[in-house]
């Protein structure tokens, strides 16, 4: 399946649905009991809880590295100390990131193990690749420069410096590209076949091109990358914001305001204009019954209205709140006569849970419109007699920014995710069938209580050491005499150390 098909995407996946459904029934003995459905359950809290607290730190470091970039860049063209000085002090809150999104990640590599075996029995042979091609490339790269760049701010010159950092941010977006690719691919697979050979019913790639480049990749990625990237201005915005209320280090929280404000409304505006359009019409394009859960439709039609914010109710199969007629048909086919599918034209126990799934999805939308709010009020006020510095009502939004970033982009993770169920992969192999079926649910209470408070203490120590960063402040600037006797080619920088290895220097 996935290669020389003529067929339309959906006609194949719901024949391959079809097809999946008779497989599992016969690998597995029947339906689930309600005592499976609770375990079930619990492995799914389980994964969402510490999926999401791990997705706190990826999009602040990938957010946090193109503003490194941009301070590197300006250091390099301009030899102002304060650039230089910036991007120390920024180094050392991306190294604490850092190292919270690698010791967190790794817990979920081990999960689909412990918590999801049948999952990994499965897909792992397509799934697996992916992750492995993350680990050889991604991380190689990461790894590669990271130490440059943390402790080459007194020991390398701003090119080098410069450069090192680049790769360590290529490297991260590099990850980020396989994880999405995976994710992709699990919400529109594509490039494989089911074969038998011995350990029941698995996928095998067919197509790698067709694995890594689903239908949904390209705007998943960008709605993705573009939403970390947000993240990481107004983590900058925050502390610039909080630096100015607070009136300490004036200069520099007007120069960190300067560059992360409208970059943060440029991609503000895109987000919700063009790279969350494009998602949304992929999903309508290919996932429409999740379109019709996200949006609380329930009955196929014409003039379709988009709900700004509101509620459904499932036992009415109603929506109700605040709407725009048609937007929703124009939205997705360009017309308002455009037809969208509702709910009831799918089978009911392939919906999703729309009561919640509608929530989060419109927390992410109106939390996008909020952004473009904020950041056009600020640059408004910034270039109207420079007014945004003495609006303290703003800074103080500013200063929480960071705060609803995450909330959004966590919001968008949880509905493209819980939107997909009751699929743990798209019409291939559902949620129920792929937990490990050999782990109580005692065990996986007990795994959860754990990670709970484990958590707790984790992010509570990540807090603690973020302040004492923040509150410590930028660095003094080095003096120029400093700068210009430190290496700025590969050359120099290995007769640098040659001289310091032989006691010269």
């Amino acid at each position: 399946m996935g290669t020389g098909d003529e067929r339309s995407w959906n006609d194949r996946s719901g024949h391959a649905a079809r097809h999946v459904r008779s497989v599992v029934s016969a690998d597995h003995g029947g339906p689930r009991g309600s005592v499976a459905m609770s375990t079930e359950l619990l492995h799914r809290i389980q994964f969402g809880f510490t999926i999401s607290f791990h997705f706190i730190f990826p999009p602040m470091s990938l957010g946090l590295g193109l503003l490194l970039i941009v301070f590197g860049v300006q250091a390099v063209r301009t030899d102002d100390p304060k650039w230089r000085q910036l991007a120390m002090f920024w180094t050392k809150i991306y190294g604490l990131i850092f190292s919270m999104g690698v010791a967190t990640g790794l817990v979920q590599e081990f999960q689909f193990g412990t918590n999801w075996s049948e999952y990994s029995r499965y897909v792992g042979n397509i799934f697996g690749s992916l992750l492995a091609a993350e680990g050889i490339f991604a991380f190689m790269l990461e790894g590669g420069f990271l130490g440059l760049m943390l402790a080459g701010g007194r020991r390398l010159g701003n090119k080098l410096w410069l450069f090192a950092t680049t790769m360590v941010v290529l490297g991260a977006t590099f990850s980020a590209t396989w994880i999405i690719m995976a994710n992709s691919w699990m919400q529109t697979p594509q490039g494989y076949e089911l074969r038998n050979e011995g350990r029941g019913t698995q996928a095998f790639m067919s197509s790698f091109r067709e694995v890594v480049f689903t239908p949904s990749f390209g705007p998943r990625f960008w709605h993705t990358i573009v939403a970390a990237w947000m993240v990481g201005c107004s983590l900058v915005m925050s502390v610039a914001a909080y630096y100015l209320l607070r009136r300490r280090h004036e200069d520099l929280a007007k120069t960190m305001m300067r560059v992360a404000l409208p970059l943060f409304t440029v991609l503000a505006v895109l987000q919700v204009t063009v790279f969350g359009a494009n998602q949304a019409t992929e999903v309508a394009t290919h996932q429409p019954e999740k379109l019709a859960a996200i949006e609380g439709v329930y009955q196929t039609g014409d003039c379709v209205p988009m709900t700004i914010f509101g509620r459904t109710d499932p036992s009415t199969q109603t929506t109700q709140g605040l709407q725009i007629p048609c937007l929703l048909s124009i939205l997705v086919g360009k017309s308002p006569s455009t037809t969208v599918q509702g709910l009831d034209d799918f089978p009911t126990d392939d919906w999703a849970n729309a009561s919640v799934v509608f929530q989060t999805y419109h927390l992410m939308i109106n939390l996008g419109m909020a952004f473009v709010a904020i950041g056009g009020l600020g640059c408004l006020l910034w270039a109207w007699k420079r007014r945004l510095w003495t609006q303290r009502w703003l800074l103080w939004i500013m200063v929480g920014s960071i705060g609803l970033t995450q909330l959004a982009t966590l919001s968008g993770w949880w509905t493209a995710e819980l939107g997909r169920q009751p699929w743990i992969v798209w019409q291939l192999l559902r949620t129920e069938d792929a937990f490990s079926p050999n782990v109580t649910t005692a065990q996986v209470a007990a795994s959860l209580a754990m990670f709970a408070v484990l958590y707790a203490i984790v992010f509570g120590v990540f807090l603690v050491l973020l302040n004492r960063l923040i509150q410590a402040g930028p660095p003094d600037p080095p003096t120029e005499e400093e700068v210009q006797a430190l290496p700025d080619t590969w050359g120099a920088a290995f007769q640098h150390r040659s001289r310091v290895s032989d006691g010269s220097r």
